[in-house]
């Protein structure tokens, strides 16, 4: 059976939690963070787990121990099999191991993690790219293109980035790479400590082994519904006496609007995404030529990418 092609997907909080949405997930949803600083963390908890992007090297240090002996049998892993489905396969990897009252994993993912848990991370992987479901899933994130590329003209050097995850498992600190032959264990958590904690420091490491001028990295939580936890917070409150005009309830009535709306925005991102723009961009040049605009906006445009450069240039002197 064919797996099918994948596409490459954005690393963006509002693609993720869509894309757990579409799996059939609920309570959970994804945030970007900025810093592993502990304020970062302080309204999001609980965390169920961190996605991190960076750019793959073959030569970077890796810390931990990658377990293949069978003693991390109890942790679903599944590798990597097919190019670009690092995404989706990260998010399985978190939620297929996630034991939470907040979190439902729904009939996709709880028929597969059922189905494939003896089955050896090989095997796992290629469960996973052969469920119609979750390809679909996956490949209705693909941006639109504007015009086919010829692939031949990519070279060896291209950067490459690649997805993986953190997360608990029975009070130790787990990595799951699909592309190693097993979880990686960094290390017990403390009886009395916070995982991410021992995540920090190792996620920390791992950047600082790239030159100093590289940025692109990302990093995101799996946190709870924060809709459904402010509700929750609020029936709280009210047994506990407040009304709706206490400073507390309107505190969380504000995040949740707040919340709303950046699931709105997200929501209407997504779309976008997905437009194809190119009818409308030919038809806008269609009528800027008829209407004999066109040469002249071409001819601006030039001389500004021209005075742009040299700008650049002058900078760059300086």
């Amino acid at each position: 059976m064919s797996a099918g092609d994948w596409c490459l997907i954005e690393s963006d909080p509002g693609v993720f939690s869509e894309l757990i949405k579409k799996f059939g997930v609920t309570g959970i949803q994804v945030e970007e963070l900025w810093s592993l600083d502990e304020e970062n963390f302080t309204n999001l908890r609980p965390v169920h787990g961190l996605i991190f992007l960076f750019k793959w090297k073959t030569d970077v240090h890796r810390d931990g121990k990658v377990v293949t002996d069978g003693s991390a049998d109890h942790i679903y892993f599944a590798k990597q099999v097919i190019n670009n489905a690092c995404a989706s396969q990260a998010i399985i990897n978190i939620l297929a191991n996630v034991e939470h009252k907040d979190v439902s994993l729904g009939s996709t993912l709880t028929e597969l993690r059922d189905f494939t848990m003896s089955f050896d991370p090989q095997m796992k992987g290629l469960s996973i790219s052969n469920s119609e479901n979750i390809r679909e899933v996956h490949n209705s994130f693909s941006r639109q293109q504007l015009f086919e590329l010829d692939e031949k003209s990519s070279k060896p050097d291209d950067d490459v980035f690649h997805f993986v995850g953190y997360l608990p498992v029975n009070g130790r600190l787990y990595e799951l790479d699909g592309l190693q032959e097993g979880p990686i264990d960094h290390g017990a958590i403390p009886e009395k400590g916070d995982w991410l904690s021992v995540a920090k420091p190792v996620i920390e490491q791992r950047i600082g082994r790239y030159a100093a001028d590289e940025i692109h990295f990302n990093l995101m939580a799996l946190v709870s519904d924060r809709l459904v936890q402010a509700e929750r917070k609020i029936e709280l409150l009210k047994q506990a006496g407040m009304d709706e005009s206490s400073e507390e309830v309107k505190d969380l009535r504000d995040s949740i609007k707040t919340e709303k709306m950046k699931r709105e925005k997200s929501k209407v991102e997504n779309v976008r995404r997905r437009h194809n723009y190119l009818p409308f961009i030919v038809e806008l040049l269609k009528t800027l030529a008829s209407q004999g605009k066109l040469v002249d906006l071409v001819s601006e445009a030039k001389d500004k990418t021209v005075e742009r450069q040299k700008a650049k240039k002058r900078k760059v002197a300086v």
